[in-house]
């Protein structure tokens, strides 16, 4: 059982730091468009397209590096407030917009699913399908809160090495620690094998998830036989110290 809540976001944090972004005018479309959206929901397929053009693709938070890809963009921000605009049928919308759209489009749907009352059935498909690609910025999108709170640990265990294959930083993952489980710990003791076997580093941040993954089964041991406080402070098998670096 995950430990993140499956409750969508509140969406007002994300929509003030958008309408702060925004001119005039692009919050004058924007809250047009909210109101189209709601009395007919199939608006949003033609608005979608071209929310970038409109309020502009950057960072959406100051100083925010560009080439971060956990990073929000102003144009993903707007369509997530777009997509809540459709209320209940979202279910039926969201599906069609990932598939027919780029990879801005479909980045900014994987992006919103934390915000959305978005049904199982509907919104993992998307995950795993983000999941197989090999672009860092689905991937990572893919990832959030909405994924953590649904993936089992295997699924979890394979989009893990999915980041560190395609080069998305651990780092940007809230959450994902406490998802940590020892099936993750394993699939990334054998990643760092195969790493260390070519020559090759491995970097830094598996390390973290490495002992918390084998501290949380360590943990589960030991609540069965009541010594559950003697997990604290232990890593459990490879010194950190003697493999980072």
């Amino acid at each position: 059982m995950s430990p993140l809540s499956r409750r969508p976001l509140a969406l007002g944090p994300l929509a003030a730091a958008l309408a702060a972004h925004l001119d005039t005018a692009e919050r004058r479309w924007l809250a047009q468009g909210q109101a189209q959206v709601r009395r007919d929901p199939g608006a949003l397929a033609a608005l979608f397209p071209v929310v970038g053009r409109t309020v502009g693709r950057e960072p959406l938070h100051p100083r925010t590096d560009a080439e971060d890809v956990h990073a929000w963009t102003v144009d993903a921000a707007a369509r997530t407030v777009l997509l809540a605009a459709l209320g209940p049928a979202v279910d039926a919308h969201l599906a069609p917009l990932y598939r027919h759209g780029d990879a801005s489009e479909r980045r900014a749907v994987l992006l919103a699913l934390a915000f959305l009352p978005v049904p199982d059935a509907v919104g993992v498909p998307l995950v795993e399908d983000a999941l197989r690609t090999n672009d860092p910025h689905l991937v990572a999108a893919a990832l959030g809160p909405y994924a953590l709170a649904r993936l089992d640990d295997a699924a979890l265990a394979q989009a893990v090495l999915k980041c560190l294959f395609v080069g998305v930083p651990l780092a940007g993952v809230a959450g994902v620690r406490e998802r940590a489980t020892p099936a993750l710990a394993a699939a990334l003791d054998r990643y760092v094998a195969e790493r260390e076997a070519d020559g090759r580093t491995v970097p830094a941040e598996v390390w973290p998830l490495v002992r918390a993954g084998r501290g949380a089964g360590e943990a589960g041991a030991m609540v069965g036989t009541g010594h559950a406080g003697a997990v604290a402070g232990t890593e459990g098998g490879r010194s950190a110290a003697g493999t980072e670096g």
